[in-house]
């Protein structure tokens, strides 16, 4: 499963930037968030129809 992780803005929470991983890579990712006060929004990626 592949999620969708947007960094938020600090001031008005918008998206800044959004990236998608593999679930493996998630927790890393909230970790490192978690470590500095990144604030993120996580949610599944859509999927593609083959």
């Amino acid at each position: 499963m592949r999620f969708e992780i947007m960094r938020l803005d600090d001031v008005d929470g918008a998206a800044v930037d959004t990236t998608v991983v593999d679930a493996a890579s998630v927790n890393r990712i909230v970790q490192q968030a978690a470590a500095i006060g990144q604030r993120l929004y996580i949610r599944p990626a859509e999927s593609t129809a083959s």
